[in-house]
């Protein structure tokens, strides 16, 4: 009889036990984007950087240059989610400048490059947020500009496949369609996106440089991994090119899981442990991977962590100042394995600065 009770409460309590187990509310994906250490938190971060950015002189090219438009739109995107209008305030009055006719239009690209084409996204946004036809339609003619002489299979003119150009090209079209509803932007994106990942990803889900430049660069990577999540953004489920882009993106983002530092950083070169790290392609790929596990693309118990490490360890590498470390120089293709390594490190460039925008735009999405 004994045995028998004993045997009997134990099934109750392993019963109980495992009602409470069961009961246990299962983690969202926003528990691994909370509970910041002290100054590390997108809100504290986003704003000492775009507030530094309100005030930094243009860098680089006589015309803006392309990394100061990422980190434009991303201090945009970030000021909108956090609903600071003084912020946004300042940051329209710093581009009015460089609108036709302003004090500053010879800054504006006018090469049809894609490096300049990105131009547009700036005034869009601006347009996006404030409803002013003055930028929507400046910025729409910077998207239908890039499409103005198609190849045959109907792609940009643009069109060079470079892995760079998965951000750079398909946000301007992104933006369009955003700021107009237009179907067509989205498709000229959607379309731009599946070539370059047919010609461009390799077998390792990660991508060549460009085809005769066969190394994994970091940042050149992180273009890819940002505009694919860019895109899925935006994509209907039923889009033709939706589940296209989705594997391409999902496959990368496996690649790169096994390539993470223990700080949550990656390399210069990704498959080269001996290289250092490198901030701007980290930012990136934060932005990439927390899009993912904030939309359900990518499994949280997996990617949660992973991602954030990332932005603990990007955020490691910003100084006193605002000014991010460790960005690697603008780089053009070479096949050359000693010209990546050697790379200059650089802080505060703007290549370094807009991702940080952009991962923190994605943790208070």
């Amino acid at each position: 009889m004994k045995s028998v009770l004993s045997v009997a409460v134990l099934g109750t309590l392993l019963s109980s036990v495992a009602f409470s187990a069961a009961a246990q509310p299962v983690a969202a994906p926003q528990d691994y984007f909370s509970n910041w250490p002290a100054g590390r938190s997108p809100q504290e971060i986003g704003k000492r950087l775009a507030e530094h950015f309100v005030t930094s002189p243009h860098q680089y090219t006589a015309t803006l240059h392309y990394s100061e438009v990422g980190a434009w739109y991303g201090a945009l995107t970030f000021a909108q989610l956090t609903h600071d209008e003084a912020l946004r305030a300042e940051l329209i009055k710093k581009f009015e400048p460089l609108m036709p006719g302003g004090a500053e239009a010879n800054r504006i690209p006018v090469r049809h490059h894609v490096d300049d084409s990105i131009f547009g996204i700036v005034p869009l946004e601006i347009g996006i947020q404030t409803k002013d036809p003055k930028y929507l339609s400046y910025g729409q003619s910077w998207a239908d500009r890039q499409w103005e002489n198609p190849r045959p299979d109907g792609l940009s003119g643009e069109t060079r496949f470079w892995v760079d150009d998965m951000y750079m090209s398909t946000i301007l079209q992104l933006e369009a369609y955003r700021a107009t509803g237009d179907k067509k932007y989205l498709d000229r994106s959607a379309s731009e996106m599946a070539a370059y990942l047919d010609k461009l990803q390799q077998p390792n889900g990660l991508f060549y440089h460009a085809p005769d430049a066969p190394f994994f660069w970091g940042r050149g990577n992180g273009w890819f991994a940002a505009g694919m999540a860019e895109m899925l953004r935006d994509l209907p489920a039923n889009h033709p090119q939706r589940a296209r882009i989705l594997a391409g993106y999902k496959t990368m983002m496996a690649a790169l899981l096994r390539y993470q530092a223990k700080d949550g950083m990656w390399r210069q070169l990704i498959d080269h442990e001996e290289f250092w790290e490198e901030s701007s392609s980290t930012g990136m790929f934060a932005y990439a991977m927390i899009t993912g596990v904030k939309n359900g693309w990518l499994d949280a118990a997996t990617y949660g962590p992973a991602s954030r490490r990332a932005w603990l360890g990007l955020t490691g590498f910003i100084d006193q100042n605002g000014d991010v470390t460790n960005v690697c120089e603008g780089t053009g293709k070479r096949n050359d394995f000693s010209y990546y390594l050697n790379r200059q490190r650089r802080t505060g460039d703007f290549h370094g600065q807009e991702p940080v925008f952009w991962a923190a735009s994605a943790l208070l999405r």
